[in-house]
């Protein structure tokens, strides 16, 4: 075989090998944590989320807005009542079967009385 055939087949695995890599980097990257189901809250103002606490971490969040595929990763933050999960971006705020949700820089609300629909 020719010394380029050689360098095609090189070639050839090499690219083989890059898409593989770059399949598992990016399957890791659309869910690197998980959590068990995703809990359905609607608010007040019709803004639906869901949410899931993070490998049964109750310090961890996973949270959804409005079925959108971008999720949020909050944290557990101090509170004086209830649970607070924030990324510096978004506030969830729990207290009992209800919540609370902001923007965490403008304080605007997103939603209010949010809770799993027919509570």
């Amino acid at each position: 075989m020719p010394l380029h055939g050689h360098r095609q087949q090189a070639g050839a695995c090499r690219s083989t090998c890059l898409v593989v890599a770059l399949t598992a980097l990016l399957s890791g990257c659309a869910s690197p944590e998980s959590g068990g189901p995703w809990i359905h809250w609607v608010c007040d103002s019709q803004t639906e989320l869901l949410w899931r606490h993070v490998n049964g971490k109750p310090d961890r969040v996973e949270l959804r807005l409005d079925g959108a595929t971008h999720i949020y990763y909050l944290t557990e933050q101090e509170a004086g009542s209830g649970v607070i999960y924030s990324d510096g971006e978004l506030v969830f705020h729990t207290k009992g079967q209800q919540g609370l949700l902001y923007w965490a820089e403008t304080d605007e609300l997103i939603g209010s009385g949010c809770q799993q629909p027919g509570k």
